[in-house]
């Protein structure tokens, strides 16, 4: 049955090795490494915040306890703070611990998005919810973040949504891929959903773009779905399942994602976000052009 329940969990996976980020990521979880001065799973947190949400479970492994560590409090570091007067950077850290409530599962074993999720039933219960992949930051040109205007979707229509950008042939078989009609907006009713497909395969270049917003159902639906590509378990072949009895759109959203998942691209970040930031923005931006002059 479709559900039209406000949204206000979210689900963060961020369990995956990161071997695009080897030797660092043996010791150091990729979701871990700095944009600026924030740890990239911070932003993520703060995406999902700004969108209204309350609850947060992140879905960790065994060697990501640095992450569940991030977000609990530390009293010797806010006594040190506060008998040195660093009450900014204390009351940082405190609304760090205070943003929402956050919970950690364990994924027992990488077995594919679709699993890290099937992690947060119990979490989840029967309530539409959030999915925002530990490893990308995605901003949005709107007054409002993508993972809200998915949330306003779903509030409205039921059913799921997932976030897309339009990329070029070459790239087609690295995404799911949706298809379906336009409705305007920015807004499509998927009616095809393929996972890593070919370019003649693929029913658009409409690929999905690291944030959803799930239907409850989705759970039972991934129980019953097998292994895909890779022997994993895919979230996009249960969605291609569930959009037979449930509505799925799809947001293209005028924004961009920042995909800290590979090396060339965490750099990238780095670079946009540094440019912004206060602080260094200014001296970096003349830095960067000093560069390029010399090259």
């Amino acid at each position: 049955m479709t559900t039209k329940r406000k949204v206000r969990k979210a689900v963060i996976p961020a369990a995956g090795f990161g071997t695009r980020f080897l030797p660092i990521a043996k010791s150091v979880p990729k979701e871990m490494l700095p944009l600026v001065d924030k740890p990239v799973i911070q932003w993520v947190v703060e995406e999902a915040v700004e969108s209204g949400i309350t609850d947060i479970l992140l879905v960790i492994s065994r060697s990501k306890r640095s992450i569940e560590e991030h977000f609990n409090s530390v009293p010797e570091l806010e006594s040190q703070l506060e008998a040195k007067g660093r009450i900014d950077d204390l009351k940082e850290l405190r609304r760090l611990q205070s943003m929402a409530k956050i919970h950690f599962v364990w994924q027992p074993r990488m077995a594919g998005l679709g699993d890290a999720i099937l992690q947060a039933r119990e979490h989840v219960g029967d309530e539409p919810f959030a999915v925002l992949l530990g490893d990308s930051v995605v901003t949005s040109d709107s007054d409002q973040s993508v993972t809200r205007q998915l949330a306003d979707l779903v509030e409205t229509h039921g059913g799921s949504a997932v976030a897309l950008q339009e990329v070029p042939e070459e790239k087609v078989s690295r995404y799911g891929i949706v298809g379906g009609e336009d409705l305007g907006n920015g807004v499509i009713r998927a009616n095809s959903f393929i996972e890593k497909p070919t370019v003649a395969e693929a029913p658009s270049r409409w690929a999905v773009s690291a944030r959803y917003v799930l239907s409850p159902s989705i759970f039972e639906t991934l129980e019953q779905t097998a292994a895909g590509k890779g022997g994993e378990l895919q979230i996009t072949d249960a969605m291609a399942s569930l959009m037979r009895e449930e509505p799925l759109h799809g947001l293209l959203f005028s924004g961009r994602r920042h995909d800290i998942g590979n090396k060339l691209d965490f750099i990238k970040a780095n670079l946009h976000f540094g440019l912004q930031h206060p602080e260094i923005g200014g001296a970096l931006r003349a830095y960067v052009e000093s560069i390029a002059r010399n090259i």
